[in-house]
């Protein structure tokens, strides 16, 4: 090779590593947006959400219907970080489509980075592939978290005041309480009225304890009281 085609060719060498950003590596320059999208209810969709991962550049984007609270059944969730691979990013629209509990979050964030990715929030902007992107995600979370507990003790307060007034019903029965007892008087066993009545044996249980105690001694007689 001539002296003039050897300076050529560094040249060339020098000319692409600067066309290089400066601090990423090749694998973080290779890397995949990868987008994640979650609804709590089937009455919900991610449309919105996918929209927003796609203007973001994600090039693959997964969905599911599922609660935020575990990360068990999440298999959407699952299924990324199983293939997620080094320079990777994960994408959310909001930081509690990733989950509502803090703990879950940071420790979500902590396998990504010993895979060697990374977590993009949009809304509002966090990376955690920048040196604030951890401490804001940490102080997000936990207000996300105290909000979420906020609401749960507003809620708790009702009820009890509901109670207070006679008036708290509870959750509606999915099934005959009426029938078990009647079925139980006709003695029948508590697996086959389970069958009949179509609910568990432990509703059934519960049942007909509840009634027993109901129509005890001292309860009876109390007009203002209703078992079903």
């Amino acid at each position: 090779m001539s002296t003039q085609a050897a300076a050529n060719s560094r040249m060339k060498r020098t000319q692409a590593g600067k066309a290089a950003p400066s601090g990423l590596s090749s694998a973080r320059r290779d890397g995949h947006l990868i987008g994640y999208a979650r609804v709590s209810t089937t009455g919900q969709d991610t449309a919105t959400q996918e929209a927003k991962l796609k203007a973001a550049g994600c090039t693959l984007i997964r969905t599911e219907t599922v609660s935020g609270s575990p990360r068990n059944g999440r298999s959407e969730l699952a299924s990324i970080l199983d293939f997620i691979r080094p320079g990777d990013v994960l994408i959310v629209v909001n930081l509690d489509r990733l989950g509502r509990n803090t703990r879950d979050v940071l420790n979500l964030v902590h396998e990504l980075e010993e895979k060697g990715a990374s977590l993009r929030v949009l809304e509002p902007a966090i990376d955690t592939g920048g040196s604030m992107g951890r401490l804001v995600l940490t102080v997000l979370g936990m207000v996300a978290e105290m909000e979420l507990g906020f609401i749960r003790d507003r809620q708790r307060a009702g009820i009890d005041a509901a109670k207070a007034k006679g008036i708290y019903k509870g959750r509606p029965a999915t099934f005959d309480r009426a029938r078990i007892v009647s079925l139980r008087k006709e003695g029948m066993g508590a697996t086959e009225i389970a069958k009949v009545v179509g609910c568990k044996r432990g509703n059934v249980y519960k049942t007909l304890k509840a009634f027993d105690r109901w129509f005890s001694p001292g309860v009876a007689s109390n007009p203002n009281l209703t078992f079903f």
